[in-house]
């Protein structure tokens, strides 16, 4: 049953994928020709048409961020801003006891999320240094 399974997503997934886009397709369309001629004036469109301007929508406006904190970037600016106040009012102590709870529970440099935007503030700040 499991050979199958492996065999069989090489269909299924594709398979998944196209009746998807055919049924935000249909939705788009139907929104469209039910909504738009009314209060705009435009003309009906087609499934085709549809599914074109669904597809260049997601080319245009993106696919979605996904993920969490430790994709892309790190997450929301107010969340960064918000570590960064954290770590700016963190003596030395309570960073190293931090940085050392960080890395045991899989979140330091090659747990599962690697290359974190927070590393910078572990250190102390460079203009802290400067004052000394």
């Amino acid at each position: 049953m499991k050979s199958f399974f492996y065999k069989g997503r090489f269909i299924f997934i594709p398979l998944a994928g196209a009746a998807f886009l055919s049924l935000i397709s249909f939705v788009v369309m139907s929104l469209w020709n039910c909504l738009l001629p009314d209060i705009l004036h435009v003309a009906a469109i087609t499934f085709w048409q549809a599914m074109g301007i669904f597809v260049l929508c997601k080319i245009l406006f993106g696919f979605g961020k996904g993920g969490g904190p430790g994709k892309w970037g790190g997450g929301a600016p107010w969340m960064r801003r918000r570590m960064e106040e954290k770590f700016k009012a963190m003596t030395p102590e309570e960073r190293e006891k931090f940085k050392e709870k960080w890395q045991n529970c899989g979140h330091g440099r090659w747990g599962r999320h690697a290359g974190n935007p927070y590393d910078k503030y572990w250190d102390e700040p460079k203009s802290a240094e400067k004052e000394l």
